[in-house]
C-alpha cells in the first residue's frame, strides 16, 4: 500500500533535491511527500534548507563545488586504468589489482598490511571492532571528531563498544593531561568499561583541515604504550596533512597502530578506503568487513582508480592547499570586513569561517548558490558556488581536484558581488 502511495514516479522526481516536470501533476500526497524528501535532504550539519540546485539539477552559468571533496569526479586516465583492470574475486584474496593496491598502500605506509574496504565509515568501524576486542571495552575519541559525530554511532551501534570523549582543542589535538584522565584503571571491576583505544583525526574536518602536529602524536603515541592502548588514525585526509608538513606519510604513521585513509577524497578515487596495520590485525580486519558486507568480488575495477590515487594524485594536492589559501586571504581582505577568518588555521584544503552576526551562514550559502538579480550583468556570467553551513554559526568550503585556480577566482567574484549587494541592502534598510 505504501509503494503505491509513495509511487516510484514520486521517488524520481524528489530525487536530487529537486522535483523533476512531469507530464502528470503530483496528487496532494505525493506532493506532501515530495516536499519531506527535500526537507529531509541533509546540509552538513543539518543547518538550514538551500534553495539552490546541486550540479545534477539545472544551472545557470559556471557551479564551482566547494561543498566536499567528495564530489570528485575519477578523470580519463583513472576511468581507462578502471576499465583495463586485471580482476579476481578479492573474497578469495585473487584479484590482483586488488592485492597491488593493498602492497603500495602498506609500502607507503611502513605497515605490515592492508586491506581495502568500501567507506571510510566502513574502515574506521572494522578498526574499533578489532582493537575493542570485547563488547563492553571503551574507546576515547575527539568530542568533535568524525567518528563521533557523523559515524551514526557505528561502535556502539554495532561494535557494542563505549566511547568517552576528550575536549577537541582548535588545532584538532587534545589537552593531554584531560586524556590521560580519561583512561580507566578499574578493570576487571564490573562496573566499568575497560579503555582499550585512543582515536585521532588527521586533518581534523571539524576543526577545518587542521593538521595534527608531529610532537602531539608522538605523546598520544608514548600515553598510549605507558597504558597498553592501540592508537588508531582516522586518517581520511593524512595524505593532505602529510603534504602540508612536507613529510613521508609513513613520518605521520609511525605513531599510529592502524590508520584508515580515504581514496575518494582529494585523492580523486570514485570509492573506497584502506585500513592499514599489523599483519595480525589485518586478518581480523577481513573478517570483520564480511561480517560488515563488505567483501566484495571483482573490486580490482576499483581498486585500479586506488592504485592511481596513491602513486599519482597526491603532490597535486598542494594545488588545492594553495587555492584555499586564496580564497580565505581574499575573505579576509573583504572591504568592510563582513568575514573572520584564521589564516594560520587554514593549512590544507579547507576553509571554514564566520560573518558578521547580521549575516548568517544559511542566507550566505544560499546567496552564493544562486545567480542574483544583476550578477550577470556584474560578473559577465552567472556564478553558482556552493558551500554548506557548518558548526559553530560558521561556514565550511573545501576544494579538491575539481576546483581550478580559475574556479577559486570566479568563488572570490561571486563572494565579493554577495557581500556588496548584503551591504547595499543594509544601508538601504536603514
Amino acid at each position: 500500500m505504501y509503494l503505491k502511495t509513495f509511487s516510484s514516479r514520486v521517488l524520481f522526481k524528489c530525487f536530487n533535491l529537486g522535483v523533476v516536470a512531469s507530464s502528470k501533476p503530483l496528487s496532494a500526497r505525493d506532493a506532501a511527500a515530495a516536499v519531506l524528501v527535500r526537507r529531509s535532504a541533509r546540509g552538513y550539519n543539518n543547518n538550514g534548507k538551500h534553495r539552490y540546485p546541486g550540479p545534477a539539477t539545472a544551472a545557470r552559468g559556471r557551479v564551482v563545488d566547494l561543498r566536499s571533496d567528495t564530489v570528485t569526479k575519477p578523470g580519463p586516465a583513472m576511468r581507462q586504468a578502471m576499465s583495463e583492470a586485471e580482476v579476481g574475486d578479492d573474497v578469495m584474496k585473487e584479484d590482483p589489482s586488488v592485492n597491488e593496491l593493498q602492497q603500495i598502500a602498506a609500502d607507503m605506509f611502513r605497515m605490515e598490511a592492508a586491506l581495502f574496504v568500501p567507506s571510510g565509515t566502513m574502515s574506521n568501524l572494522i578498526a574499533v571492532m578489532v582493537h575493542c576486542r570485547e563488547r563492553g571495552d571503551e574507546m576515547i575519541v575527539g568530542d568533535l571528531s568524525h567518528l563521533h559525530i557523523y559515524e551514526q554511532g557505528g561502535s556502539a551501534q554495532i561494535a557494542g563498544v563505549h566511547s568517552t570523549t576528550a575536549t577537541t582543542l582548535p588545532d584538532g589535538a587534545f589537552d593531554l593531561e584531560e586524556l590521560e584522565s580519561k583512561i580507566r584503571h578499574d578493570y576487571p571491576d564490573p562496573h566499568y568499561p575497560r579503555t582499550r583505544l585512543i582515536c585521532v583525526e588527521n586533518t581534523h574536518n571539524v576543526k577545518g583541515g587542521r593538521v595534527l602536529p608531529l610532537t602531539f602524536l608522538q605523546e598520544v603515541r608514548a600515553l598510549a604504550d605507558r597504558y597498553g592502548l592501540s592508537v588508531h588514525m582516522d586518517g581520511a585526509r593524512v595524505m593532505n596533512a602529510a603534504v602540508a608538513q612536507r613529510v613521508a606519510p609513513s613520518t605521520i604513521l609511525q605513531h599510529t597502530h592502524t590508520v584508515s585513509v580515504c581514496l575518494s577524497k582529494g585523492l580523486g578515487a570514485p570509492v573506497g578506503t584502506v585500513l592499514a596495520g599489523p599483519r595480525d590485525f589485518i586478518s581480523k580486519a577481513v573478517r570483520c568487513r564480511k561480517a560488515l558486507g563488505g567483501g566484495m568480488r571483482q573490486a580490482g575495477i576499483l581498486a585500479a582508480a586506488g592504485k592511481m590515487a596513491l602513486l599519482e594524485m597526491v603532490e597535486r594536492l598542494e594545488e588545492d592547499h594553495r587555492n584555499a589559501k586564496t580564497f580565505a586571504q581574499a575573505l579576509l581582505d573583504c572591504d568592510p570586513p563582513l568575514f573572520a577568518v584564521d589564516m594560520a588555521a587554514v593549512e590544507t584544503n579547507i576553509v571554514r569561517f564566520h560573518l558578521q552576526p547580521s549575516f548568517s551562514p544559511s542566507e550566505f550559502c544560499d546567496r552564493m548558490g544562486q545567480v542574483g538579480e544583476g550578477e550577470e550583468a556584474a560578473l559577465g556570467q552567472g556564478i553558482q558556488v556552493l558551500m554548506y553551513p557548518y558548526f559553530g554559526n560558521s561556514v565550511r568550503a573545501v576544494w579538491h581536484l575539481g576546483i581550478s585556480p580559475e574556479d577559486t577566482q570566479l568563488a572570490i567574484r561571486k563572494m565579493q558581488f554577495v557581500a556588496s549587494q548584503f551591504l547595499k541592502e543594509k544601508v538601504r534598510a536603514q
